[in-house]
């Protein structure tokens, strides 16, 4: 009896895309994230390829374009701007205790040049054992860890070191340190 009333479960068709709604769309994205422009570009995509995909008769091209003009108009607007995005997020993982290699390969996945991260890591002041030490603490490994259980988990707490970004040989000085 209620089971003739009842809609077939599927997805809900999409609002139609316009040069107008990507740029609604990409306001509201900025409104609640800081991005940088190649961020923005891959958002704006996937919603225009969602639509395309449930529209085939949809030109995405033509959107793909509309997005490329509304990123310059943002770009000169002083909405996005790559170099003070890497800034604000090297800063966020340094202080988070994320080594160069972690944060090298956050940027990369944003868009952001390579030598704009370098140059802004050389800027900043950082101590690698600091930051290494922040991480064993966090993960309770090397010299957090209970003092008879040091000796069974040192290979596995410096492959752990290791694995988040340090160098061997900060990863070593830190598996030395007396616990604390």
């Amino acid at each position: 009896m209620f089971e003739e009333n009842k809609k077939p479960a599927g997805k809900k068709p999409l609002r139609k895309i316009t040069k107008q709604r990507l740029k609604n769309i990409a306001l509201y994205y900025l409104k609640r994230f800081d991005s940088s422009v190649d961020n923005l570009r891959q958002v704006l995509k996937r919603r225009t390829n969602d639509f395309a995909y449930q529209n085939p008769d949809f030109d995405k091209f033509s959107a793909y374009e509309w997005i490329e003009e509304l990123l310059k108009e943002f770009e000169g607007y002083g909405y996005l701007n790559d170099e003070r995005y890497a800034e604000i997020k090297i800063r966020g993982y340094l202080s988070a205790g994320k080594p160069e290699r972690y944060i090298l390969g956050k940027m990369r996945e944003k868009g952001i040049d390579e030598n704009v991260v370098e140059k802004l890591l050389g800027e900043q002041e950082y101590d690698l054992y600091e930051m290494a030490m922040r991480i064993a603490k966090k993960k309770k490994i090397g010299p957090y860890r209970i003092e008879e259980e040091r000796k069974d988990f040192w290979q596995k707490d410096m492959m752990k070191l290791v694995q988040a970004g340090f160098d061997y040989e900060v990863a070593k000085q830190v598996m030395e340190t007396e616990g604390e």
